[in-house]
């Protein structure tokens, strides 16, 4: 039957305990056959890098603040604290406990250490530490991963399973190898059928995942494992299952939970926010023909929702959901004809690392709809007013919620979607639908998203005969 690769996130590792007899041992009597790659405990990855959500500096945003070294040495001490903190939920064996501390120590000392020694060499003028911040970063955010794997390691093995710790952090390695070298290199000897390998989600490399995926990398290793080493099924284990909406906006009796969909659909989700696997972690699992299953980690007996490459039975929406954007919109009057316009705005964009989610134009005005900072945007619109002086650059906070299936042919989504939204006493302020029949995007009030999504789901998805109908 082969193997199988599966990933747990950072959420349900800080209930990793609740997890050990569950998911990660199964069935005690055939426990193998699996392969883990973990996430850092939940909140970790925040405490070594900066706050995901509000942006609270960790080690790294304080470190390269260059404030000295009292913020950064405190920040390193809270995140050392907060490590002793997850595996002491986690073990209870005080041999297991003593090794998972000197763990920490050992990783943390190094890296303070490190640190300092950075420090001291860009003290010369030859030197400069914004050259090695890229490193610096990859270094802190795998130590949460490598962490969280040896005290998984640990569990498993205190409860009789044969686990093993497979560090691809890289740490202390002197060599410099490609992500497939270093893979293929740490799981060399190693057999998922009489042993359970445990992974870190971080894997240090010649390509530097932080600089493509940032915090994304885990589910990149995750995905290049899994088509290295031939698996029958790759398995993310959520804390939530996929559904149709978000219950807790259109009532967990209405919500459905998706059975099957396809990577198109996985993709749109990516693109709207709401990602089941990173869209380059999806792209390597398609082209190597291994499915993906998302299950809820805490209900192990439902078997979730598989994603591959099938098409849909019949045309169906699948999932509603929506995402807070701006609309940057530039008018320009002799645009009509011109040429250039829309290659200016994306080169800035792309500059400011902007991520555009959706784009309209007619013959004088482009609009981005882009998932940006409000500070980011006004750096945007100054150099865009700056190229074009006889324009008018502006923007505005909105909101975009999509119908989303593998096959919306013959449903009018469009129509029944705004037809819907007018029900509920909400207006459009535009709506896009591609010829690729996927996803159909409104454009609303951001304060209208919630009602908005609400209004959708009854009519597109609780309305299964009135699909019925459409199509017929």
């Amino acid at each position: 039957m082969g193997h199988t690769v599966e990933k747990i996130g950072g959420t349900s590792m800080s209930r990793l305990h609740e997890l050990r007899d569950t998911v990660l041992i199964g069935d005690p009597a055939a426990p193998y056959g699996r392969i883990f790659v973990v996430s850092a405990f939940g909140g970790i990855t925040n405490l070594l890098l900066e706050h995901k959500k509000s942006g609270e500096p960790g080690v790294y945003a304080a470190f390269a603040s260059g404030e000295g070294d009292h913020g950064w040495l405190a920040a390193l001490d809270r995140a050392s604290d907060a490590m002793i903190e997850a595996h002491r939920v986690v073990l209870d064996h005080p041999g297991d406990l003593e090794r998972a501390d000197a763990f920490v120590r050992d990783r943390l000392v190094g890296a303070r250490n490190c640190l300092i020694d950075l420090q001291r060499l860009c003290s010369y003028g030859h030197f400069r530490l914004s050259e090695h911040m890229l490193q610096t970063r990859e270094l802190l955010s795998g130590l949460g991963e490598a962490h969280s794997a040896f005290v998984t390691t640990l569990m498993l093995q205190r409860a009789g399973i044969q686990a093993r710790f497979v560090d691809l952090s890289g740490w202390r390695d002197t060599g410099e190898v490609s992500l497939e070298e270093r893979i293929t290199g740490a799981m060399s000897g190693v057999d998922p059928q009489t042993e359970m390998p445990i992974v870190t989600g971080y894997a240090q490399c010649r390509e530097g995942l932080m600089r493509e995926f940032d915090r994304g990398y885990s589910e990149v290793t995750f995905s290049r494992l899994a088509a290295l080493t031939g698996a029958r099924e790759a398995i993310i284990h959520k804390e939530f299952h996929l559904s149709s909406a978000d219950p807790n906006l259109v009532g967990h009796d209405a919500v459905r939970k998706l059975g099957r969909t396809n990577y198109d659909v996985a993709d749109q989700l990516s693109n709207l926010g709401m990602e089941a696997i990173h869209p380059k972690a999806a792209k390597t699992l398609r082209q190597s023909g291994v499915p993906l299953r998302v299950t809820n980690a805490f209900e192990p007996h439902d078997p979730g929702t598989l994603i591959d490459d099938q098409p849909a039975p019949s045309p169906a929406v699948e999932i509603v959901t929506g995402l807070d954007v701006f609309a940057l919109e530039l008018f320009e009057q002799d645009m009509v004809g011109a040429k250039g316009y829309d290659a200016a705005i994306l080169e800035v964009l792309t500059r400011h690392k902007v991520r555009i989610v959706s784009k309209v134009s007619n013959a004088n005005t482009i609009t981005h709809y882009v998932d940006s900072s409000l500070k980011v945007l006004r750096r945007v619109e100054k150099d865009l007013t700056e190229r074009y002086p006889s324009a008018q650059v502006s923007s505005r906070a909105v909101a975009m919620a999509a119908a989303v299936g593998r096959d919306l042919e013959g449903l009018k989504v469009l129509s029944r979607g705004l037809n819907a939204l007018a029900a509920s006493g909400l207006e459009a302020i535009g709506a896009t639908q591609g010829p690729r029949a996927v996803d159909v995007q409104f454009i609303i009030e951001r304060e209208s998203l919630s009602g908005a999504i609400a209004a959708l789901h009854g009519a597109l998805v609780e309305d299964r005969k009135t699909d019925l109908a459409a199509v017929a």
